[in-house]
C-alpha cells in the first residue's frame, strides 16, 4: 500500500459521510488536550478533582450503549462457511450496501479525526499498523491511550507498510437531510442502528452506530483480535484474548506466562497480581491481548500490542487488585463509574463501603437502600500501561518475551478443579477448545448462563472457530513439541453447596502459579485424573488460608458422572462446526471419554 491509498481512502469515507472537517491526528500532547477540552466543553468529560487525580475524567455513556454488541457483531466473510457458526455473517455486498445507506451523511456537522495508530512496540516485527477514522473526540482521546498514536505510521505506509482501514461513527449527524441543525448530545449514538462489521478478505472494519469502547476502539477487538485473528492464520502466528506475566522465584529464574480468560473473569487480577509469598514476584506485560509468533530459536514469543488497559472497574479494588487502583491515579478516563461529592470516583468493590452522597453512573444522585448498583457492572477505567506500578521492564521488547506456559480459565461454580496440566500439546488445545464460562456484564445477554467460549475468544475470532482449533494444532507440527509452552486449565470459581467460592483468589492465585511454575521445572506435584493432571493436595501451598482438607478435596475434585455430563455437551458443541472440526480435537474427546469410563 502507499500514501496515495491512504489518502484516497481518507477522501472517499470523507465524501461518503460528509464531515465539516478532516483532522489528522498525530499524537502530540498538545492534541491530547485540546481533545480533552473539547470533550469536556461537549459535556462528554466530565473533569474529576484535579487535586485527587490529575488530568483525568468521567464520561457517562447513553444507557443504551454500556458494552459490547455482539448481537450486532458481523464476520463478512466471502463465504458463509468462512465466518462459521460463532459469528453472524451477511453477504459482503449486502452488508456493503447498508453500511454505504448508514454512513451516507453520518459525519454532518462533525469533524472527521483520522487516527494512524500502531498495535505494538514501532520497531517490532510483530507490529501492525492501522487507520482509525471516526467523528468521536471520545475515541481519539482513548485510541491514544489504548495505542501507540503518531504520524510516523503515516511514515511508515508512505514507505510501503500495510495497514488495517478501520472507519467509526456514532451514527448521529448535527445537520440532517433537509439540511437543519440538530442539537448534540454528550454522549451521542444510535444503539438502534448499531454495526460492528469486519471483512476478513479485505481487512477492512466498519462500525456504526455505538460510542462505547468496545465496539469503537477499533484497534482493540475488532483489529487486534477479529482481523488480528485471521492475518495470525495467513502468516503463522497467533493473536489471542490473554494476559501476559513475567513470574521471578526465590531462585531468580523467570517465566512468561500468558492467560485467556472471558471478559470480567479476572484477567486484569491476575495480570496485576501482588505476590504475598516470599521470595515470589509477579509483573505485568499485558492485561487483555498477546500476539504469538516461533522466533529463531523455535520457540513462541509473545507481545502485547496495546499501550494501555481497558479494564472493568467493579470488582477492582483496594483489596483485590491495589496495583490497578494506584495505577489509575492520573490520566485516566472513567466511563459509567459512580462520583463522590469531592469530585472522585467510586465503584462497587473499590471500597468495602460506599460513601455518602454518591453520583451514580447515570449521573443521578444515589441512595444506599435504592437496591441499585451505583456503578454500570461493566463500568470501565482506561489509563496508560506505562502508570501500572507492577510493570515488567521488558514488556514493551521489540521482539517480545519467550512464553514457558498458557493458562486457560472461565467462571465454573461446578465441575471444573482449580487447576489442571494437560497431557500435550493437542490434550492442551482440547482444553483451550472446551472452555465455559458463565455469561458476566461486558457483553449483551443473561448475565449467568453457561456458555461454551473456546480459548475465550468465542467473541473475537475473525473466522470459522474449527480452522481455528486447526491452526493452534498445527504449532505442533511447525515447532519442536518440548519448546511449546505447557498448556493449563485454572478456575478461581468453584463454589461449595452453599453458594459460596471456596478458593479466596485474587492475590492468592499465586500459590497456583507456584504449582504452575514447578509443573513446568517437572516437579512431581500433581496426579493423574480422566481430565488431566491435578494438583496433589499436599503440593499445592495452603498455609495461612482457612481452607480445610474437605473443602481443598472439593477445589480438586474431578467427578465421573458430572464429566461424562460434560462430555456429552462438548460432543454437541464439536458437532456445530460440522466438517470443519479437526479430528484430533474429536479423537482427545474419545480419550475423555474412555478415561472417564475406566
Amino acid at each position: 500500500m502507499s500514501l496515495s491509498t491512504l489518502k484516497r481512502w481518507v477522501t472517499e469515507v470523507a465524501d461518503l459521510t460528509d464531515p465539516t472537517e478532516i483532522v489528522w491526528c498525530d499524537g502530540s500532547y498538545p492534541e491530547g488536550q485540546k481533545i480533552n477540552a473539547l470533550l469536556v466543553e461537549n459535556g462528554t468529560f466530565e473533569k474529576l478533582n484535579q487535586k485527587i487525580r490529575p488530568n483525568s475524567f468521567i464520561a457517562r455513556t447513553d444507557p443504551a450503549d454500556v458494552a459490547r454488541v455482539e448481537s450486532r457483531t458481523f464476520i463478512c466473510s466471502e463465504e458463509e462457511k468462512d465466518a462459521g457458526p460463532t459469528n453472524n455473517w451477511v453477504e459482503p455486498a449486502k452488508m456493503r450496501a447498508e453500511l454505504n445507506e448508514k454512513f451516507a451523511g453520518s459525519m454532518r456537522g462533525r469533524k472527521m479525526y483520522v487516527i494512524p495508530f500502531s498495535m505494538g512496540p514501532l520497531n517490532s516485527p510483530l507490529a501492525r499498523y492501522g487507520v482509525e477514522i471516526t467523528d468521536s473526540p471520545y475515541v481519539v482521546a482513548s485510541m491514544r491511550i489504548m495505542t501507540r498514536v503518531s504520524d510516523k505510521i503515516v511514515d511508515r505506509i508512505a514507505a510501503g507498510a500495510d495497514w488495517v482501514p478501520a472507519i467509526h461513527s456514532v451514527g448521529q449527524p448535527l445537520i440532517d437531510d433537509q439540511g437543519n441543525t440538530v442539537a448534540d448530545t454528550p454522549w451521542p449514538c444510535n444503539p438502534e442502528n448499531v454495526y460492528v462489521v469486519q471483512f476478513p478478505e479485505t481487512r477492512e472494519i466498519w462500525s456504526f452506530g455505538s460510542g462505547y469502547g468496545g465496539n469503537s476502539l477499533l484497534g482493540k477487538k475488532a483489529m487486534a483480535l477479529r482481523i488480528g485473528s485471521v492475518l495470525a492464520r495467513d502468516e503463522g502466528w497467533l493473536a489471542e484474548h490473554m494476559l501476559l506475566i513475567r513470574i521471578t522465584t526465590p531462585e531468580k529464574k523467570k517465566y512468561h506466562v500468558a492467560a485467556a480468560f472471558p471478559s470480567a473473569c479476572g484477567k486484569t487480577n491476575l495480570a496485576m497480581l501482588q505476590s504475598q509469598m516470599p521470595g515470589w514476584k509477579v509483573e505485568t506485560l499485558g492485561d487483555d491481548i498477546v500476539w504469538m509468533a516461533p522466533n529463531d530459536r523455535g520457540k513462541i514469543r509473545a507481545i502485547n500490542p496495546e499501550n494501555g488497559l481497558f479494564g472493568v472497574a467493579p470488582g477492582t479494588g483496594i483489596s483485590t487488585n491495589k496495583v490497578a487502583v494506584d495505577s489509575m491515579r492520573e490520566g485516566a478516563i472513567f466511563t459509567n463509574v459512580a462520583t463522590t461529592k469531592d469530585g472522585d470516583v467510586w465503584w462497587e468493590g473499590l471500597t468495602d463501603e460506599a460513601p455518602d452522597h454518591l453520583t451514580d453512573w447515570k449521573g443521578d444522585p444515589w441512595n444506599k437502600d435504592s437496591g441499585k448498583a451505583a456503578a454500570h457492572p461493566n463500568a470501565r477505567f482506561c489509563l496508560p500501561i506505562d502508570q501500572v506500578t507492577s510493570l515488567s521492564d521488558n514488556w514493551a521488547e521489540p521482539e517480545g518475551v519467550e512464553l514457558d506456559a498458557i493458562l486457560f480459565g472461565g467462571r465454573r461454580a461446578t465441575n471444573v478443579p482449580l487447576a489442571v496440566r494437560s497431557l500435550n500439546w493437542q490434550h492442551g488445545v482440547f482444553l483451550g477448545a472446551t472452555i465455559a464460562s458463565e455469561q458476566t456484564a461486558a457483553a449483551e445477554g443473561p448475565i449467568g448462563i453457561l456458555r461454551r467460549d473456546p480459548f475465550a475468544m468465542l467473541p473475537f475470532c475473525g473466522y470459522n472457530m474449527g480452522d481455528y482449533f486447526g491452526h493452534w494444532l498445527s504449532f505442533a507440527e511447525k515447532l519442536d513439541p518440548a519448546n511449546l509452552p505447557t498448556i493449563f486449565q485454572v478456575n478461581w470459581f468453584r463454589k461449595d453447596e452453599n453458594g459460596k467460592f471456596i478458593w479466596p483468589g485474587f492475590g492468592e492465585n499465586m500459590r497456583v502459579l507456584q504449582w504452575v511454575v514447578g509443573q513446568i521445572e517437572g516437579k512431581d506435584s500433581s496426579i493423574a485424573t480422566p481430565i488431566g493432571m491435578v494438583p496433589k493436595a499436599e503440593a499445592l501451598n495452603t498455609e495461612g488460608l482457612r481452607l480445610s482438607e474437605e473443602k481443598l478435596a472439593q477445589l480438586l475434585a474431578v467427578d465421573r458422572d458430572t464429566w461424562s455430563h460434560e462430555a456429552a455437551e462438548i460432543a454437541g458443541f464439536f458437532e456445530s462446526f460440522g466438517d470443519k472440526m479437526p479430528e484430533e480435537l474429536k479423537v482427545e474427546l474419545q480419550n475423555l471419554e474412555s478415561r472417564l469410563r475406566a
